[in-house]
């Protein structure tokens, strides 16, 4: 199954991701570590055509995967998923690949977001070097609605509450 994590910068999609990977045996696509493996620091853009391309890659990679071990989980992480075209990517290539999908959306308040990515830059914690709260204000004023059927999950719950609502997502 192929499980797109949508939100915006901050919401906790990663952690989530990471978490519901462990108890499932499945694996994370990053976008950010995708990018910083392929391109140098002095090649990356931060921009909508890479951050495509990086989505490709990630498709291709989640396809290999799959063929290996139909069975796997294979989460989308890195990406707000902010535009309708992007998700319908993924949609389509799950769909191309003949497996099912599930969405899952992220949420919190403005200030836990703001706190988290502050607390990621202070820390050196996170790769991408765009990643800060004039960003998450940027995508929140242009976040496409996703349409499609999702599980939306509200990060400021407590951590078991969140990884129960998204196990149960993956059902």
């Amino acid at each position: 199954m192929i499980v797109l994590m949508a939100g915006l910068p901050g919401t906790g999609k990663s952690t989530l991701a990471r978490e519901l990977a462990a108890r499932t045996s499945g694996r994370v696509l990053n976008k950010d570590a995708i990018r910083h493996a392929i391109f140098s620091v002095d090649e990356i853009e931060y921009s909508s055509r890479q951050d495509d391309f990086c989505l490709q890659v990630m498709m291709d990679t989640a396809g290999y995967l799959l063929q290996q071990q139909p069975s796997r989980f294979i989460f989308l992480d890195g990406r707000p998923f902010s535009r309708r075209y992007q998700v319908s990517n993924v949609v389509s290539a799950a769909a191309s690949l003949h497996q099912p999908w599930r969405i899952i959306e992220c949420v919190c308040s403005d200030e836990t977001a703001k706190r988290r990515l502050e607390q990621d830059a202070a820390a050196g914690a996170h790769q991408a070097g765009n990643r800060d709260y004039q960003l998450y204000l940027e995508v929140k004023s242009r976040y496409e609605a996703i349409t499609l059927p999702k599980t939306v999950i509200d990060m400021d719950c407590p951590p078991e509450f969140c990884i129960q609502r998204g196990m149960d997502a993956l059902r």
